[in-house]
């Protein structure tokens, strides 16, 4: 075989060769990419309802609260966060709706709260569904106010 057609042979293999394994990589890239997205998920670590939120911690976490301290509130809690998202505190009083706040979350975790004014007629039974804004459902928290 003549010896310019030996190397244009040689260089059409290895010229195949580069293709293929690009192409392979090229398609490894896309998988993993696809991969990172799907597992970067919204992920609530800690939902619990609270007399104060102090320093963003929690203080006097709860399921009964005296109607005297005023003010209840619904702290949680984000670990992670993959991209700037908003999610719902929805209160309802005696399955009534009563408020829903917008709340803002970052990367790579946020932590977030809401709180309400208590008034004498807000006695009872209440809960908070937790909401990402596609409307899911991440968690309901239930409390009672007292005298």
């Amino acid at each position: 075989m003549d010896i310019k057609l030996r190397f244009i042979i040689v260089l059409f293999v290895m010229l195949c060769a580069d293709l293929f394994s690009s192409h392979w990589s090229f398609s490894q890239n896309i998988q993993n990419s696809k991969s990172s997205t799907t597992q970067k998920k919204l992920v609530m670590d800690l939902g619990v309802m609270c007399e104060e939120i102090k320093d963003f911690t929690p203080q006097n976490p709860a399921v009964t609260f005296s109607i005297k301290i005023g003010k209840v509130s619904c702290f949680t809690s984000f670990d992670p966060v993959p991209e700037k998202t908003f999610i719902y505190h929805k209160w309802f009083h005696r399955d009534d709706p009563s408020t829903k706040k917008r709340l803002t979350l970052q990367p790579p975790r946020w932590g977030t709260y809401s709180s309400i004014q208590l008034r004498e007629t807000d006695k009872g039974p209440w809960r908070v569904e937790i909401s990402d804004q596609k409307g899911n459902l991440l968690r309901i928290l239930r409390f009672s106010i007292t005298d």
